[in-house]
């Protein structure tokens, strides 16, 4: 007897619907499993045996054939247990009168015959709500996350007996709602750490608050101890909040990536990611064998934070130069070819010399000066290109270290910069891909970024004088266009030219001051 179950696999941060088509017929005991299964898949068979018999089922006896169309397309994961065992207890008979047509099944099985979590969920049903799919059976930890996507029913059960309860009684089943007030109310709880306890560094604070408002990349050089990484963690308090289309985007990637059974239903803060400088290659843009997103992934519409980056392999620095700059990764392997999106703020950190101290140039030894070049030289010029904003951190003198005024907060910071940040969604209405200012291609950078006659020669001056380079001068196009945004005005003024072109201050010819 055949019977087919709607079962789904993730393909990058897009799913496909799949159909497991079993069959049972009379023969020598066999099990066969054909459609590109991995080895997750390919052992699914004795979990699902063992899961079906501690559920006091029968498992089918003769040759089993199990089909995962379309064949062509490479299925990874474990979630297919579920639709298989359903599959198996339809064609023995042990299940009547089933129409599964319009259901989605898909669930790890333990043992014992209980329902574990898996990967993937969300974009799962966002794409069996696209089919037409009415509902989705899914593990209960994985339920609040599917029921996010509306039009579409959720249902989540604990073990394969509740499954085949329902199916035998679906007027008993309750379908799962999610609240979205309630889901981002209780992302908005979480405390973040406040810019009012920061002493001193008020240039610091300003370039990390124009950096905010443009969705900038910045890099602070500075000597151990002068406050770059405890700025820098205060930074996500200052940007505003996720959209829920950005917030669906952000969650497809963490749940593909099994991070949502941990983090909730739907990431609702910006991320924050922080890897070591000893992060592999592939862990930072992505990879493997079935490639998986990377760090750089994971921080999509937040910030990916490098402390110490001249410390990070050449080799991972310079992979990060396209995805920086295009706003997504493409992994190509033999069998299949997967783009992650990483839209981000690159926040760097790093000291000025192998000591950690700035060198004077006019005191100190040609040695110091060598090697302190050679410690700066580790971040190439294409990289640092990429970054608008290059800030020098100079240790907090000791009056304003000691001051028991607080600083101003990050709640008033914010606000300045969100009616930034709702100038540019104006702007940019209606053109895709845009969203921020950071993100300008160089024919919107000539529209959007016009210059008064004092304006272009300040950075005709700047551009002969420091060397930059051609991105470097649309970098500061943008970022001084960040700048009017923040004082409310609608065309970009000589003095906001010069503000950008100080951001400048430690570009390539502009490392030794």
């Amino acid at each position: 007897m055949l019977a087919t179950v709607p079962c789904a696999t993730t393909f990058g941060v897009d799913a496909h619907i799949i159909t497991v088509e079993t069959n049972v017929a009379f023969g020598l005991p066999k099990f066969f499993l054909v459609g590109l299964p991995d080895r997750a898949i390919s052992e699914s068979s004795n979990r699902v045996e063992a899961a079906l018999k501690n559920s006091l089922k029968e498992f089918p006896r003769g040759r089993i054939t199990v089909n995962l169309a379309p064949a062509d397309l490479p299925k990874e994961g474990s979630a297919f247990d579920l639709a298989i065992a359903v599959g198996l207890l339809v064609a023995s008979g042990q299940l009547r009168n089933i129409n599964l047509d319009d259901s989605v099944v898909l669930g790890e099985l333990a043992l014992d015959g209980s329902l574990r979590p898996v990967k993937g969920v969300l974009p799962i049903a966002l794409a069996a709500r696209e089919k037409g799919f009415k509902n989705l059976i899914v593990p209960q930890s994985n339920a609040l996350e599917a029921a996010v996507v509306d039009g579409i029913r959720v249902y989540g059960f604990e073990s394969l007996n509740e499954v085949c309860r329902w199916l035998a009684m679906p007027e008993y089943g309750k379908n799962v709602v999610a609240n979205l007030d309630e889901i981002f109310s209780a992302g908005s709880k979480h405390q973040l750490a406040d810019f009012s306890d920061v002493r001193g560094q008020e240039n610091v604070k300003r370039a990390l608050e124009v950096a905010a408002a443009g969705a900038h990349n910045i890099i602070l050089v500075g000597p151990p101890g002068s406050g770059k990484t405890m700025m820098a963690r205060r930074l996500p308090s200052i940007l505003p909040s996720l959209s829920l289309q950005e917030a669906l985007e952000t969650t497809k990637i963490h749940s593909v990536s099994g991070l949502t059974t941990k983090s909730g239903a739907l990431v609702t803060t910006r991320p924050f990611r922080s890897p070591h400088h000893t992060v592999s290659d592939i862990a930072l843009v992505g990879g493997g064998s079935v490639p998986m997103p990377g760090e750089i992934s994971l921080a999509h519409n937040g910030i990916l934070f490098l402390d110490e980056l001249p410390e990070f392999k050449r080799t991972a620095l310079e992979v990060l130069r396209q995805p920086l700059e295009d706003g997504h990764v493409s992994i190509s392997r033999a069998k299949m070819n997967v783009n992650y999106p990483s839209r981000v703020m690159l926040v760097a950190s790093m000291n000025p010399s192998h000591s950690g101290d700035w060198i004077d140039p006019d005191l100190a030894s040609t040695t110091d000066r060598l090697q302190m070049k050679r410690y700066l030289s580790k971040v190439s010029g294409p990289l640092l290109d990429r970054i608008d904003l290059h800030i020098e951190v100079r240790k907090v003198p000791y009056n304003e270290l000691m001051t028991f005024e607080y600083g101003e907060s990050s709640k008033s910071i914010r606000e300045r910069v969100f009616l930034a940040r709702e100038q540019q969604a104006h702007r940019y209405l209606g053109i895709p891909g845009i969203f921020s200012n950071a993100q300008m291609d160089s024919r919107l950078v000539r529209k959007t970024c016009k210059l008064d006659a004092a304006g272009e020669a300040l950075l005709r001056k700047a551009m002969d004088m420091l060397g930059l380079s051609a991105r470097a001068h649309d970098r500061i196009l943008k970022v001084s266009r960040t700048i009017a945004d923040l004082d409310q005005s609608e065309n970009i003024r000589s003095h906001h030219i010069a503000e950008a072109i100080q951001y400048r201050n430690l570009d390539r010819e502009g490392w030794m001051g």
